[in-house]
């Protein structure tokens, strides 16, 4: 037995009753080092919707940490893989897997720094687009199609300066104040996107 599986055992689930109908996942690295930082967003926004349901993401399983929550009716997983961010699919797989979950089901949470921070982008389906943890996500279902969130943390200061620095950086406190705008939209948009309302969220949002 691993200790992730003792861990599982002891836990106390945030449970909600019955299965899960769709699957939100945030991207992220674990470890304190990583709190805060760009790469993190996808964390930070599934956090704030796990603390807008009173709960928190703490229930060790699927290669991350869980929680269960209702919304408007709807029960969903908030997923963070614990696997770092170049290999989240693997977590992710898991938990489409052990709930027999299609990948219409998943709702995935990242950065993206094509965006300015305090902007946020819906997509249905698309490219990895050199996103670390949407490839893996991609390769490992050998599916492109699955609803995204891109929260936007802002270009590089150059074209030179050294891409994984700036990604792993902590946010500037004028953009820090934008994500917390644009993390309060995301978690709007998930309400809307697990009741069907995608073209609703798009619409309002992107």
């Amino acid at each position: 037995m691993s200790i992730f599986d003792i861990f599982d055992k002891i836990s106390q689930p945030q449970t909600t009753g019955g299965q899960p109908e769709y699957i939100i996942a945030g991207l992220g690295n674990i470890g304190m080092q990583y709190d805060n930082t760009r790469h993190n967003a996808g964390f930070s926004v599934v956090d704030m919707l796990a603390e807008q349901c009173g709960t928190e993401i703490n229930r060790l399983r699927f290669k991350g940490k869980t929680a269960e929550i209702s919304i408007d009716g709807v029960k969903c997983l908030l997923l963070k893989p614990t696997t770092y961010m170049n290999n989240s699919g693997e977590s992710i797989v898991q938990a489409l897997e052990f709930y027999k979950l299609d990948i219409d089901n998943l709702i995935v949470v990242c950065d993206d720094i094509s965006l300015d921070c305090g902007k946020i982008r819906i997509r249905r389906k698309g490219s990895h687009g050199g996103h670390n943890g949407l490839r893996s996500i991609i390769d490992l279902t050998g599916r492109d199609d699955f609803q995204r969130i891109k929260v936007g943390v802002g270009k590089k200061p150059h074209p030179d300066y050294d891409l994984a620095k700036w990604v792993l950086g902590k946010f500037r406190p004028n953009d820090a104040e934008k994500m917390k705008v644009s993390a309060q939209n995301a978690c709007e948009c998930i309400k809307l996107m697990v009741q069907g309302k995608t073209d609703e969220a798009m619409n309002k949002y992107n």
